[in-house]
């Protein structure tokens, strides 16, 4: 019979896709989530993505009689389920806390009676705050959390002790986290949780820390998604991108399918066990440029992004991978071009519809000091 294997959260962008990787290579699919609203609209039906081979239980992580029902005959779990967003992290303090790690922590508690072959967490580039950087002496130091004082002045750049800009290089996985928001708190908690139960009780775990993940099947109507569905999700409603600070931020976009692929690695790959590892393209855009390159493939390059000047609480300068590690242990190799992805994305919009929320979670932010 076919390993069962547990996603949780796996209703949602990434589990999905994660769901049809698995299905494909011959495992069974166990599906626990909430369908929250946040994601999937009002209703709480399944989305018509995930497939209808799949086994979904919808319920709470948090809940642990639900959590030991997931996880009858399961053999490996994927720990998606998680609250996602830096800006709505930072004033819904109390639930993020609660769904991350308390969410994790039951899973855990459960895994003690209910032991797995292998637990799979997914982690975020967030937890690393600033990425690495270079001095002007070509030493690596880690980047710092810009000031106030800087933020309010419009100096964008992370500077060293002397006022000197510091140059932004691919971040590994060896840079010390660095947390500035509650979000990335979480997922640190999320990730070190998950790696030391794993240590202490003998279940091989691996934690993957996502960049910016884009692609079909992202919510668009959810302001607290990734970037490039709040763009997309804009420019359906004919309204400009808007992008914080002046653009020039740097981020790395890694195609949903390539995260698919580097999930069913670090489930098969013995080697991976105990081990952190960096998923991403292993280039970077400004976004700025990305702003520019959605609208041009959609047909709406007329729509110039609308840069803010304005700054967020948490949010960091330049940040972007360094996938070496996942390249030789996992065997991790990005196959999905932006270009070709920016396209994928565009015809799959052309049958959607988006509620756009920006300016409202924009609102919100900026009501509570969060966004000046």
């Amino acid at each position: 019979m076919r390993e069962r294997i547990l996603i949780t959260g796996g209703a949602g962008f990434i589990g999905s896709h994660l769901a049809d990787e698995l299905l494909k290579a011959g495992y069974r699919v166990r599906v626990l989530d909430n369908l929250s609203a946040q994601v999937h609209g009002e209703g709480g039906l399944a989305p018509a993505y995930l497939s209808s081979e799949v086994e979904l239980l919808q319920g709470d992580v948090r809940d642990p009689a639900t959590m030991q029902q997931a996880l009858g005959g399961v053999s490996a779990v994927f720990h998606f389920a998680a609250m996602v967003g830096v800006g709505q992290s930072m004033y819904e303090i109390a639930k993020y806390t609660d769904v991350n790690n308390l969410g994790t922590a039951t899973l855990l508690q459960s895994l003690i009676e209910h032991p797995v072959e292998k637990l799979i967490v997914a982690s975020s580039m967030s937890l690393y705050g600033e990425g690495l950087y270079r001095n002007r002496h070509n030493a690596l130091v880690p980047g710092t959390e810009r000031t106030l004082a800087q933020l309010k002045a419009r100096d964008w750049e992370v500077r060293d002790e002397t006022g000197d800009v510091l140059v932004p290089i691919p971040t590994p996985e060896s840079k010390s986290p660095t947390l500035a928001s509650i979000y990335a708190l979480s997922k640190f908690d999320q990730e070190r949780m998950c790696l030391l139960m794993g240590r202490a009780y003998g279940i091989p775990t691996v934690a993957l820390r996502f960049f910016n993940v884009y692609g079909t099947r992202q919510s668009l109507s959810n302001p607290y998604t990734g970037v490039m569905a709040i763009f997309a999700s804009r420019l359906m409603n004919n309204k400009p991108p808007m992008i914080f600070e002046d653009g020039l931020q740097q981020r790395d976009f890694v195609s949903v399918h390539d995260v698919a692929q580097a999930c069913s690695l670090a489930l098969e790959k013995e080697s991976a066990a105990g081990h952190v590892f960096n998923v991403g393209s292993g280039n970077h855009y400004t976004i700025r440029e990305l702003g520019e390159r959605i609208a041009d493939v959609m047909g709406k390059s007329h729509i110039n992004p609308e840069v803010t000047e304005k700054y967020r609480i948490g949010d960091i300068r330049h940040c972007f991978a360094d996938i070496g590690l996942s390249q030789r242990v996992l065997g991790y190799a990005p196959r999905v071009e932006l270009e070709n992805g920016l396209k994928e994305l565009v015809e799959w919009l052309e049958g959607q519809t988006a509620v756009d929320h920006v300016d409202k979670a924009r609102a919100e932010l900026t009501a509570r000091g969060l966004a000046v």
